[in-house]
Formats: C-alpha cells, structure tokens, sequence
C-alpha cells in the first residue's frame, strides 16, 4: 500500500485556501507544511500545520510541493524545490515568459522530479468529449471557433496585492489571467494559430496592463479564430466558445454543451458533475473538484513515474498563446 503523498504549499493567498480544502479531501493526500514570506498563519490552517518562510527552511518530510504564488513567481518555487528533489505541482499558468518556463521545465527533469499544472477546465467531461471529436475530424472542416471570456473585477480587486495589473508579475491583463483556462483549451482544441492580430486597451481600472481586447487569428489550414477577455464586463458572464464547421455548429458555456448543432450527430453531452467555477464575477473559487482530480492524478504520475495529465509541456501553450496575443497589439 502507498503512503499518503505530503505536501507543502507555497504562498498563503486566496487560491492557498482552495488547495488547502482540495488537499484536505483527497485520503491519499495531506498538508504538512505551508510557506509564507510573511511568516503568519493563514486563519485557514490548523495549527497543527507546519508554517516556514521559505521551502528550504521546512522541518517536515514532504513529497511536492504546490505552488499558490503570483503568476511571475512560479518559476522561482519550481526550481527551489526541483533542487531539492521535490515534485512540482504549480496553479496556473505555468508562468509568463519562455524563458522562465523552460528554465522550470528544463530544472524538473534534470533532477527527475514531475511538473504538473492546474488546467483544470480540461477535466470537463463536454471538454473532453469536444476534443476527442476534434481530433477525430468528426466536425468535417471547422471555419472558425470564438471564445469569448468576459468577466468582471472591480478596482478593490487590483489593489488586493501590489502584483496584480503588473507586465513584471501577473504578466499581462484578462489574456494572461482570468482568460488563461480557456487560451489552454484553445490551443488543446486547435493548437496555436500562425497569424495574430489583437487590440486592447485600458478602460475601467488604474492598472498598467490591459483590462479588455479582442484577438483575431488566422491557422495555416484557413481556420479563422477570435478570443475576447476583460474583467471590465459588468456583472461578469460565463465563458463561451463558438464552433462553426462544414457539418454545422456547437456552442459550449463554461465547458459544457449548450449549443447542439450537428447534422447527423446526436448531442454527445457527457456533462454530470456540479457547476464549474467560471471565475467571471469573481476569484474566489468554492468547488475543489476539479483541482482534486487534477491533484489525484499528479500524486498518480509521481508514484507510477509516468506525465501527469497536464505537463509542463503541455501547459505552456497556453502562456505562449497569450505572448503571440501581445506581441501583435495593432494601434
């Protein structure tokens, strides 16, 4: 029998709580220990839990870490703990430049510890569904796919931490943010497109990065693309993504099917499990579902030594998607 799989989360922030709640529903999983650059203890976690200011200076044996720690800040905690032998379990994105995640990337398998991301829109049974039939060319040719990410965040929620609404540490606005979940379907669904065109600007908020644009897109096989994300859409709406195709259309809202239009095709919708957080009106995230499967599986792939679902690899598409939308801003 398998002993439980220890963990040490870094950061004491609002997603902390959620993977302090995830981890505390899994039986093959506990916390052992929490960093915290400033050294208090988060009213979340018992007392009984081992608080350090920096993952070398942890007393307790652990097994992986997770990272809960701004967006630019990810790459510092997967190599410090790769180097220490520990598997690397980091809330998204990966991180915010190239460099920075094929540094974590490069640093993970040189010293033969697992990576893993926390995609976890990707667990969606009509996500699932969607990708295997668009990978079995089940739609005919596809014209065009629109996602639209529209959220809401008020100034309250930038001036919570001095990182957010930062190029340095949050890497960007909505593309970078709140719309990376659905970038990463994107670019699971149809991979990253070979010609970008995007417009953004600053409207409702007192922050140096973008808080709404619209990316247009064009693939090599003549698939046309678009992508809206703002945190300026009051009061905030679940995110939807358009499929246009030579056998007919499907709409999908917050990764479930709502929109069934296939000729010849049943609606395979496989959708059971509980509301999925869509994070349109807020951060705060209630249900763990979905980080407890994504968790489940990391513990999995580090005991059979095999990729966990979602690898480094394989989420850096998603952050280097949101890079091709930057580096195209039109005037």
């Amino acid at each position: 029998m398998q002993r439980e799989f220890r963990f040490a989360i870094v950061g004491s922030g609002n997603i902390s709580r959620t993977y302090f709640l995830a981890v505390s529903k899994i039986k093959a999983a506990s916390l052992v220990a929490l960093v915290s650059r400033h050294g208090g203890q988060p009213d979340f976690v018992p007392e009984n839990i081992e608080i350090a200011p920096s993952l070398g200076e942890i007393k307790s044996e652990f097994d992986g870490v997770i990272l809960a720690t701004p967006n630019g800040l990810h790459h510092e905690g997967a190599v410090a703990a790769a180097h220490l032998g520990k598997h690397v379990f980091t809330e998204k994105p990966l991180d915010i430049t190239t460099a920075n995640m094929e540094r974590m990337i490069a640093t993970c398998r040189e010293n033969k510890v697992r990576l893993g991301v926390a995609f976890q829109h990707r667990v969606s049974p009509d996500n699932i569904t969607l990708k295997k039939l668009i990978d079995n060319a089940a739609f005919g040719r596809i014209y065009s796919a629109e996602f639209a990410v529209r959220c809401w965040r008020d100034q309250g929620y930038y001036d919570s931490g001095e990182w957010r609404g930062t190029w340095k540490i949050d890497g960007g606005g909505p593309f970078m943010q709140q719309a990376c979940h659905e970038l990463d379907l994107y670019a699971w669904f149809f991979g990253l497109p070979d010609e970008v065109h995007s417009f953004t600007s600053t409207y409702g908020h007192d922050i140096e990065v973008e808080d709404h644009g619209v990316s247009i897109f064009r693939y090599a096989n003549g698939m046309t693309g678009s992508f809206i994300a703002s945190t300026v859409a009051y009061p905030g709406f679940d995110p939807t993504l358009t499929l246009h195709a030579e056998k007919g259309s499907v709409i999908l809202t917050n990764g479930r099917i709502t929109g069934w239009h296939i000729q010849g095709m049943d609606n395979p919708s496989k959708e059971l499990q509980g509301p999925i957080h869509s994070g349109a009106a807020s951060a705060a995230v209630a249900d763990t579902t979905g980080h407890e499967a994504l968790l489940k599986d990391f513990i999995s792939a580090v005991h059979n030594d095999s990729e966990p679902m979602i690898s480094g690899e394989s989420a850096k598409l998603a952050t280097e998607f949101a890079l091709k939308i930057y580096s195209r801003l039109e005037p």
